[in-house]
């Protein structure tokens, strides 16, 4: 049976969230191994930050824990380890989905995983991270017949879910499938029961266009997107071609969305390549949210998106970290981490 026969669903990001999964870097797997270590202490910061509202557990391949322990030490309480073997860090992608019935029980959902397309030599070790790490979590295990990364959707808890065509109908993908058998697929596997389909990602993204880098829902009804003001900009149709198509949807209640504009960070550029510098790659944690910022001559733009969050949630605290620690290795922080929901009802009356 599927997660939907189960009635197992996926919750809100902002739902209350239980801990939340990091996992530590590889050096061999890095498109710029000499900055190991300056991601490493991005990867630290990035804990440290998330354990200041919820407990955070890092995913280490053997021999990684001592590494930690020296950059971090004293250790944080609040962090832990689990030996979880992986060739890359972006558990968002390679980890599982986690999802919740009425009684508050955990499954997780175990997506086949090829390397964003098969971009990158090898993936096996990152397939087995979510089918590994439920075993040993001893959560329910349900495997899906689709490659999917989770930061290639969005939901909002209430049967609205967001996408690009450029990720999730790219035959790097799954080319034996349409459009219609994707999403009945996403309708069985995240219990979800609208699709809103936007066109392209972020100019620059090799993820193919994740949906985590230019759009999210805020709340039902609500979709918070990055915008672009200069029409020279690749960024400009893109981003004005998924308002307008967001402007023309209706979610699964039926409701007209409103939708809230981030203005985009200056454009960056490392070895020729352009960084996909995002706000909207922010992470929901308990009473709170947190912000890349990049800084230098995005000083203005930081200080919109802080404040554009700080109004849209006003009972969450702002914790900005430095967007630039790992953004030259494709990602940042929600790309890096996956939330695992509370399992109790008495837990969830945390916000």
């Amino acid at each position: 049976m599927n997660p939907r026969e189960l009635n197992y669903k996926m919750p809100a990001e902002w739902q209350p969230h239980e801990r939340t999964f990091l996992s530590w870097p590889v050096r061999a797997s890095m498109c710029y191994p000499e900055d190991y270590a300056r991601v490493c202490h991005g990867y630290a910061n990035f804990a440290n930050a998330i354990s200041e509202f919820e407990p955070v557990t890092l995913l280490v391949n053997p021999g990684d824990q001592e590494i930690i322990e020296e950059l971090m030490n004293p250790m944080n309480e609040a962090i832990d380890f689990r030996c979880v073997p992986h060739n890359d860090s972006w558990l968002r992608d390679n980890g599982p989905t986690f999802l919740k019935n009425q009684y508050a029980q955990l499954a997780g959902i175990n997506w086949r995983f090829n390397a964003w397309g098969e971009k990158y030599k090898p993936w096996d070790l990152d397939d087995a991270v979510a089918p590994t790490l439920l075993d040993q979590l001893h959560v329910q295990r349900l495997d899906a017949p689709l490659v999917m990364e989770g930061g290639s959707f969005h939901v909002d808890g209430e049967g609205s879910l967001l996408a690009t065509e450029q990720c999730l109908l790219n035959p790097n993908r799954n080319p034996n499938m349409n459009r219609g058998q994707i999403e009945e697929k996403l309708r069985s596997y995240l219990n979800i029961d609208k699709v809103i389909w936007l066109k392209d990602g972020l100019s620059g993204d090799e993820t193919d266009g994740h949906v985590d880098n230019i759009a999210c829902f805020a709340a039902p009804g609500k979709v918070l997107i990055q915008s672009c003001d200069d029409p020279a900009d690749d960024n400009f149709s893109i981003t004005e071609e998924n308002i307008a198509r967001l402007e023309q949807a209706v979610d699964a209640k039926g409701r007209k969305l409103k939708i809230i504009r981030v203005p985009q960070p200056p454009k960056r550029y490392y070895q020729g390549s352009r960084l996909t510098l995002s706000y909207l790659n922010f992470y929901f944690v308990n009473h709170g949210v947190i912000l890349p910022v990049f800084g230098g001559d995005a000083e203005e733009t930081d200080k919109q998106a802080s404040d554009i969050l700080a109004k849209l949630f006003p009972d969450r605290r702002i914790r900005t970290v430095d967007g630039m620690a790992i953004i030259r290795e494709g990602g940042n922080i929600h790309c890096a981490t996956q939330q695992m929901p509370v399992q109790t009802e008495k837990r969830s009356q945390v916000s």
